[in-house]
């Protein structure tokens, strides 16, 4: 293969390598790792239920962010071996 004109050549090689650089930084950028969340222990105050913690915790927290508040309320009870929504002052909630 002749080339007729290395300028132009090299500036399409050039381009091509630009591109490849570019998709392959855009592609590595990405992570697909889940993120780590540490669990927390709330401990039970006066006047407190699972709905308001449920709302706190959807409000603060950016695992529950995106769920509805009746999931994350199963989900603490879940976590928790909550037979009811029945909580006592003084009791630890692992969230």
């Amino acid at each position: 293969m002749k080339i007729n004109n290395p300028i132009k050549f090299i500036r399409g090689i050039s381009v091509i390598v630009i591109l490849l650089f570019t998709i392959i930084a855009l592609f590595f950028n990405k992570t697909y790792a889940k993120k780590t969340y540490e669990n927390k222990t709330i401990i039970v105050s006066e006047g407190q239920t699972l709905w308001n913690i449920a709302q706190y915790e959807k409000d603060n927290n950016d695992y529950y962010k995106e769920k509805d508040i009746r999931r994350i309320i199963y989900e603490i009870k879940e976590k928790n071996k909550l037979n009811t929504c029945d909580l006592k002052v003084g009791q630890k909630l692992n969230i």
